[in-house]
């Protein structure tokens, strides 16, 4: 995959040496823990680990999966977005995550605007899906800005907690679990 350009932005693949240490950051800012959850990564080599599990082996199953976030101006890691699978959703979900010193500047925005036209014009994928918290109204209005609309309250399989379901127009319905 060639990066993702977009105003501000540049995604691009997510590498277990050169970004094993922001991710570490990531996965344990405080707005992460609260609306995505603990991932139970506390040292870089775990990060390591986690990226070579979690991310690149979505890159070699589905083509896609989270893209590091760089600010253009500066090469900034502010964050992650991009596609992944998930048991219980029949397409790809949209995910974002921005450090927290970075939040509210419109960062999570503009990456997951930029992943959602990549996902349909270079990856023909019409159908998109995003679940949040359900006090993650932030996030909610991402996906809204989006042109997804709410589909109401799921619990997925093999998720602690109740999501908030959005989806592109025109998706497939989410079956509840059996």
């Amino acid at each position: 995959m060639h990066p993702i350009e977009s105003e501000r932005l540049r995604l691009r693949r997510i590498e277990p040496d050169r970004d094993a240490l922001p991710m570490l950051a990531l996965l344990n800012d405080p707005g992460f823990m609260r609306f995505i959850g603990d991932r139970n990564v506390r040292s870089e080599e775990q990060a390591r680990e986690y990226i070579a599990l979690r991310v690149l082996h979505s890159y070699a199953l589905n083509g896609f999966g989270m893209y590091a976030i760089e600010r253009l101006a500066d090469g900034a890691w502010l964050g992650n977005a991009g596609l992944v699978r998930r048991d219980g959703l029949p397409g790809p979900d949209i995910g974002y995550a921005v450090l927290s010193e970075f939040a509210g500047q419109g960062y999570a925005s503009e990456a997951a605007r930029a992943v959602f036209t990549h996902a349909r014009s270079q990856l023909d994928i019409e159908d998109l899906y995003g679940i949040t918290d359900l006090d993650n109204v932030a996030s909610g209005r991402i996906l809204l800005g989006l042109g997804m609309r709410e589909r109401g309250v799921i619990q997925l399989p093999n998720v602690d907690s109740a999501s908030r379901l959005y989806a592109t127009p025109g998706a497939a319905a989410v079956q509840p679990p059996a």
